[in-house]
């Protein structure tokens, strides 16, 4: 770790205090301040040291607590302060975290600053349930993607390219827009059948998901009221949900009943 005036931009992972890095956790037990988002489990939060400052900015659909041009200007008054600032966010924070555009903030005014990479929730959420990002016969890559847009807009994505059955698609803050994200996937020629997932507050104790297929899953969804945040997955994987269910996940019964892909099936005879 270095000297005073530096701001560590730190992943928290996607919940679970145990995913933390022990890098993470040597930049919170040095931190002067602790500048959270809302996606911050309180059990991560309970290992900041006392007398630490916490500052909370989280931020949530069309409710920005603080507009991260004013996270910015904050990270880089406390720096020059002389603290040691820990910005702690879930996930990663180069991962739709915002945490480069923190990054060219402090670069510009010479604050000297380090990156501390976390469990990305796509890759901690599918690991809890039992599901790989890739598997041979199945998924040859996978695409981390913004299923955020403006209010009152739809999602501008290039759709052709996303419609590949042999990758799986995670869908970042995908809620809202899942109907859009079913029915332009499935015009674009993906399989209506591929298996689909909705995951909410994943890795946590509050997790709940529904396993579906592409098409069914916007109305699976809508009547679960799943909290945020909640991780879309869409893939050919998601069939291997059951074999590999490693912590006795509980999926709903009606969303259950998958079959198990037929790569799937002669790869494991």
């Amino acid at each position: 770790m270095r000297e005073k005036a530096t701001v560590y931009l730190v992943g928290a992972g996607p919940g679970d205090p145990d995913l933390l890095t022990i890098k993470a956790l040597k930049a919170l037990k040095e931190a002067d301040v602790v500048v959270y988002d809302r996606l911050v489990s309180s059990e991560i939060l309970d290992l900041v040291g006392p007398g630490v400052t916490r500052i909370f900015v989280g931020k949530a659909a069309n409710n920005h607590h603080l507009p991260q041009e004013e996270i910015n200007e904050l990270l880089v008054k406390l720096a020059q302060s002389n603290h040691t600032v820990v910005r702690l966010k879930g996930g990663d924070p180069f991962i739709f975290g915002r945490g480069s555009e923190e990054a060219e903030e402090l670069a510009r005014h010479g604050v000297p600053f380090e990156v501390v990479p976390g469990v990305t929730a796509a890759s901690g959420i599918s690991a809890a349930l039992g599901v790989p990002l890739t598997h041979r016969g199945l998924s040859t890559g996978v695409r981390f993607v913004t299923g955020h847009a403006r209010a009152g807009e739809e999602l501008e994505l290039n759709w052709k390219s996303l419609a590949d059955e042999q990758t799986t698609l995670v869908f970042y803050m995908g809620l809202s827009s899942l109907p859009d994200i079913s029915k332009n996937l499935i015009e674009q020629g993906m399989s209506p059948e591929t298996p689909a997932a909705a995951i909410s507050k994943g890795t946590t104790e509050g997790q709940r998901q529904c396993v579906s297929t592409l098409a069914e899953l916007p109305l699976m969804v809508k009547d679960l009221d799943l909290p945020s945040p909640v991780l879309l997955v869409v893939g050919k994987v998601l069939g291997l949900a059951h074999m590999l269910n490693w912590q006795d996940v509980i999926y709903e019964d009606a969303f259950s009943e998958l079959e198990l892909p037929e790569a799937t099936a002669s790869s494991a005879q």
